[in-house]
C-alpha cells in the first residue's frame, strides 16, 4: 500500500506513520505544516526507512495538495491534520475552521481530482479515510453511549469545526462517489503526546510537584482509547471497512477526570516514589465554558465487522505511558520548556483574573 498520511507529525499520526511503516512496511508520505504540536522527533525511528517520504505543507494549500497526491500516487489518503485542543478553540477558533473545515474541503477537492484520473483497477481500490472525534456528538446522559447513528451535536468550536468537516466528507461520498470512510474515536492517550493534554499535562505536573487542576467537580466522563490500538483501527478501516460507512473507535474505558488524575498519580508514586502522595497536589477549579458531562462509545460495529479490539485496558496502557515518559525526557523537556509550559489555555476574558493566580492548566 502507498497511503498519503497527512498531520502525522502529530500525535495519532506520527503512531500511525510508525506503525504503517515499521509493523505493515506500506509506503508512506507525511504530509504536514508543522505547526506547535508537530514534532520531527515522533517519527524519528522511521525516518531514515526507504518507505518513508515528508512533505512540508499545508492541507488548506490546494495546489501543494494536488501535487503532492500526483506524484506519490497513493492508494489511500488518511487524513488526520487537525487543530485538536478544546481549550486552545475557546480562544483562538479561527484557526480550527481554516485548518478542520477549509483544509479537508481541499483535501477533498484535491483527492476527487486525483481519484477521477486513476484508472478502472487503481480508482476502485482507492480510499480517502478521514480521522474524527467522539466530541461532534456533544454529551451523553449516564449509562449512555455514542454509536454510528448518533445526532451531531457539538458544543465547543473544536467539535463544530469536526463535525463540519465529517459532513464535508459525507457530502463527497454522496455526490462524487469518492470511496470515503470516517472514524470517530474516543480520547487517545500514549507516548510522544504533546503535554498541553490531560494525561501528560498531569503527568508532568505531578512529576514536577506543580499543582494538579481540575475542572469543575472532576466528574466529567471520557473514554480512553491506547494510541497504538487505535492505530491498528483505522489501518483496518482503511483495509476492510466498508466504502461510506463511520466506524466509532473506543477502548471501552469510560473514567471520570477525577479518577484518571488519580490513577496516574499512583503510577507515579509508584514508579517514582517521594515519599508522599501526589494526590495531594490536585485542586479544583472553575469549569471550562461549554465542557460536555460525559463521553462514552460502543465500538460494537468495529469489533463485530474488522475484528478489532483493544488490546490495552486503561490500567496496562496508563502505566505504559508513565514509564515512557519516565524514560523519555528527552523528548518532553524541550517542549515542556519551550513550547507549552502547563499555563492554562481557554479562559474567556472575564476569567483572566480569576484564574490567574494558579497559572496552570486544567482539566
Amino acid at each position: 500500500m502507498r497511503v498519503a498520511v497527512t498531520g502525522g507529525l502529530g500525535f495519532i499520526g506520527s503512531a500511525l506513520v510508525r506503525h504503517l511503516v515499521r509493523d505493515r512496511g506500506w509506503h508512506v508520505l507525511n504530509i504536514d505544516k508543522m505547526t506547535y504540536a508537530a514534532n520531527p522527533h515522533s517519527v524519528a525511528a522511521v525516518a531514515n526507512h526507504p518507505n518513508y517520504q515528508f512533505m512540508r505543507a499545508d492541507v488548506c494549500d490546494a495546489q501543494a495538495m494536488s501535487s503532492a497526491l500526483s506524484k506519490f500516487q497513493p492508494d489511500a489518503v488518511m487524513h488526520l491534520a487537525a487543530e485538536s485542543h478544546v481549550d486552545r478553540s475557546i480562544t483562538a477558533s479561527a484557526a480550527f475552521i481554516k485548518t478542520n473545515v477549509v483544509g479537508t474541503y481541499t483535501l477533498l477537492e484535491a483527492t476527487r481530482h486525483y481519484w477521477s484520473a486513476l484508472n478502472g483497477e487503481a480508482q476502485a481500490r482507492f480510499r480517502f479515510l478521514h480521522v474524527s472525534t467522539d466530541e461532534v456528538y456533544g454529551t451523553l446522559s449516564e449509562g449512555d453511549f455514542f454509536v454510528e447513528e448518533t445526532a451531531y451535536d457539538p458544543r465547543s468550536p473544536y467539535s463544530a469545526s469536526k463535525a463540519s468537516s465529517d459532513h464535508l466528507v459525507s457530502a463527497w461520498y454522496e455526490t462524487y462517489g469518492l470511496p470515503t470512510l470516517i472514524t470517530n474515536c474516543s480520547n487517545n492517550y500514549g507516548p510522544y503526546h504533546f503535554p498541553e493534554k490531560l494525561i501528560p499535562l498531569v503527568l508532568l505536573n505531578a512529576l514536577e510537584g506543580k499543582p494538579l487542576p481540575v475542572y469543575g467537580d472532576g466528574r466529567q466522563v471520557r473514554d480512553w482509547l491506547y494510541v497504538d490500538d487505535h492505530v491498528r483501527a483505522l489501518t483496518l478501516v482503511v483495509e476492510k471497512g466498508r466504502v461510506g460507512e463511520t466506524y466509532n473507535i473506543g477502548g471501552r474505558a469510560p473514567m471520570e477526570n477525577i479518577a484518571v488524575v488519580e490513577e496516574i498519580c499512583d503510577v507515579l508514586d509508584t514508579l517514582r516514589p517521594t515519599g508522599g502522595s501526589r494526590r495531594d497536589l490536585i485542586t479544583y477549579v472553575t469549569d471550562r465554558p461549554g465542557h460536555d458531562r460525559r463521553y462514552a462509545i460502543d465500538p460494537s460495529k468495529i469489533e463485530t465487522e474488522l475484528g478489532w479490539r483493544a488490546a490495552q485496558t486503561f490500567g496496562t496502557g496508563i502505566a505504559a505511558t508513565v514509564a515512557w515518559y519516565l524514560d523519555n525526557e528527552w523528548w518532553w523537556r524541550p517542549l515542556r520548556d519551550g513550547v507549552y509550559s502547563g499555563s492554562r489555555l481557554g479562559l474567556l476574558q472575564s476569567e483572566l483574573g480569576e484564574e490567574k493566580p494558579l497559572a496552570e492548566s486544567a482539566i
